[in-house]
Parts: C-alpha cells; structure tokens; sequence
C-alpha cells in the first residue's frame, strides 16, 4: 500500500502458502487500486517467464520465502529448497528478462550471536538457524551477481522483527495454523483461539530473563521498502541496510504492552528456549536514516495498538 500510495504500479506473486489473496479486496478497500495479482510460485521457472513477459518489470522486491527459526530447525530440507532455489529461478528470470533492480528481504538473523550492540551492518555475519543460512546464502549470492555485472542495484535490507498491523485494522498477520511468530500468537491468546502463550526462556542474560528483540512496526517497514526502491532505480551498486528502531525491548515487556493496548490479560508460561534463538538483538539503523532517509516513527504501544485492532476488528482470516 506504501507503494501505491506514492504512484507505483504493482506486480504481485505469491502461491498463497501462509497468505490469502483475499488481501487484494482489502488493499483495494484501502487505496481505491487494484493489485495485478499472479497465484504462483517462484520456483516455477516457466510462470516467471510468463509474468515477466507480459509485464514491463523495473524492479523487483522479492518478499518470498519461509520465515519461522523454529520451524527452519525442524524442516531444513524445506527452508534450502523453497528459500535458496526459489531465489536462483528468480534471478535468472529476471536476468533474461533484463531487469537488474531488486530489493531484497534479509534478515537480523544474518549476525548470529552479535559481538556487540547494537547491531552495524559491517558487523560479522554467521548464523544460527537454517533459516538465517537461507538469508546469509541468499546475501552471498546477490553479492556475486552484483560482481560479475556491475550494471545490478541491489538493496538488502536486513529485517529486525516486525510486527503490528495496518491503522484501518483491515489488513494484518493470520499465520494459517498455530504462529510461528510472538505478536499473531499474543493476539490469538487474546481471542482466546489458543489457551496460554509460550515463552522460550527465562534465563538469558537479559533485565527480565526474556529474549530481547528490536521490535519495528510493519508500517515503517513498509515505508523502508519505498526508500530501498527509490535508491535502487536511481544508481547501480549493492547496499545493506537496517530496518529496526534501534531499541529492544522483551518479550515480557511486549506481552505487557500488549495488556495494556488490549485490556485483556494474556496468560503465559515458561518453557525451554528453542534451538536457534539468541538474547538480545537490536539494531543500529544510522546507515538507513543517512543514505535512505528513512527511520521509524511507530513506537510499541502503536504496534501493539494496531495489532489488536486488526485482531479484534477483522475475522482474522486474510494475513497480508
């Protein structure tokens, strides 16, 4: 919706695996435009070919791929295939099809355990999950596209943890099956669809014991992306970039914004940490605010505000 709000025309790809396409009716509620929308999937060399053949493409922001650390640690097989290969089939239809602007979704997971914080981009990068491998391969790649064709402008833009949902409470995460990510799962206790909310760990090196997190609103991300399109239609290069606040905050310190934005009491218990997960984690997005001049403006309660809007509101049906 960012996009289309600043005049863009958008292309959209999904095969509906963790999504509705019911979001099209909503964003279209929104904006007043429509989305052309294509139910497929990128790993579909032959449907990429298609779409890009029958639209004039100028960049790409390729969104697509499996996104939970738990579950990544569970199916890896799955995390490489869907998340590597579909990149790869992606980049070479867009190489055929001569297009070489893409702004690409990384991820905080890319550092691993961090050395310090908060986090810089020149930070050294590892990974502890099958999903951040996915995200850290995926960089590499684009790094050696980039090198063999200076004529690519590339923008990655490492995610820390989004959550929150759209001001009109029309539009936000519905995980198909039990969620993967903390802020769906808070809400759907809120609603009582599950009974208590899980919490992995209570004894890292944290003020509460919680994992710490950099928590940043979908909204701002979404202006991110804009900044991040913007820079690459303007210049070639490759670029890396923070998208956080530059602030963690706990989960405990969620959950309990989250009672606060609610009125509802969200019962919770402790259980092991999961495998794959660190304590804290939180950005230095001084780079994007200098070259994107972008940075945040939503702060925890407006996300967890929006989020029970949008829970509450909705049928929670359609995730976007």
């Amino acid at each position: 919706m960012e996009l289309l709000n600043e005049g863009y025309e958008i292309i959209c790809v999904d095969n509906c695996y963790n999504s509705s396409p019911d979001v099209l009716n909503r964003i279209e509620k929104i904006t007043s435009k429509k989305v052309k929308f294509y139910h497929d999937d990128i790993l579909d060399a032959a449907a990429l070919k298609r779409i890009f053949s029958e639209n004039k493409v100028d960049a790409v922001i390729h969104f697509a791929g499996l996104k939970a650390v738990g579950e990544s640690v569970s199916i890896p097989l799955q995390y490489y295939h869907n998340n590597i290969s579909g990149t790869l089939v992606l980049c070479q239809a867009m190489k055929d099809a001569n297009v070489k602007n893409i702004v690409f979704s990384s991820s905080a997971t890319v550092y691993g355990l961090p050395k310090s914080l908060p986090i810089q981009e020149n930070f050294p990068l590892s990974a502890t999950n099958p999903y951040g491998q996915t995200k850290l391969m995926i960089e590499q790649i684009l790094q050696d596209l980039y090198v063999s064709d200076p004529g690519w402008s590339i923008s990655i833009l490492r995610y820390f943890n989004p959550v929150g949902a759209h001001k009109s409470g029309l539009i936000g995460e519905a995980p198909k099956g039990i969620p993967n990510n903390l802020m769906p799962y808070v809400t759907q206790v809120a609603t009582g669809k599950l009974p208590q909310l899980k919490i992995f760990g209570n004894d890292y090196p944290t003020p509460d014991g919680t994992g710490v997190r950099d928590y940043i609103h979908v909204s701002d991300l979404a202006s991110g992306h804009s900044a991040a399109l913007k820079r690459v239609l303007s210049q070639t290069g490759i670029d890396v970039y923070n998208l956080g606040t530059g602030k963690g905050n706990s989960v405990l310190e969620l959950l309990h914004a989250f009672e606060k934005a609610s009125g509802r009491k969200i019962p919770y218990e402790f259980v092991p940490r999961r495998s794959g997960d660190i304590a804290s984690c939180y950005a230095d997005p001084t780079k994007a605010k200098k070259e994107l001049h972008w940075e945040t403006t939503r702060d925890l309660n407006e996300m967890c505000e929006d989020s029970w809007r949008w829970q509450s509101q909705s049928s929670g049906k359609t995730s976007d």
